[in-house]
C-alpha cells in the first residue's frame, strides 16, 4: 500500500517537471527578443551619447592635469 502510494507520488511529480519544461522550452524566442533589443537599444544610445561622452571625459581630464 505505501509502495503504491510512493509510485503515484513520484508519477505526480514527473508530470509536473515535464509540464515544467515543456513550458520553460516555448519562452527562449521571448529572451532572445529581449537580448537583441537591449543590445538594439545600448547601440543607438552608445551612437547618440558617445561623442558627449567623450567630451565629457576630456574635459574631466584637462582639469584634472591642470592642477
Amino acid at each position: 500500500m505505501i509502495r503504491r502510494h510512493l509510485d503515484l507520488a513520484l508519477a505526480r511529480l514527473r508530470g509536473r517537471g515535464r509540464a515544467f519544461h515543456d513550458d520553460e522550452r516555448g519562452d527562449v524566442p521571448g529572451w532572445v527578443l529581449i537580448t537583441l533589443m537591449t543590445a538594439g537599444l545600448v547601440v543607438v544610445i552608445w551612437a547618440l551619447a558617445g561623442p558627449a561622452l567623450a567630451s565629457l571625459f576630456e574635459q574631466a581630464i584637462s582639469r584634472v592635469s591642470g592642477f
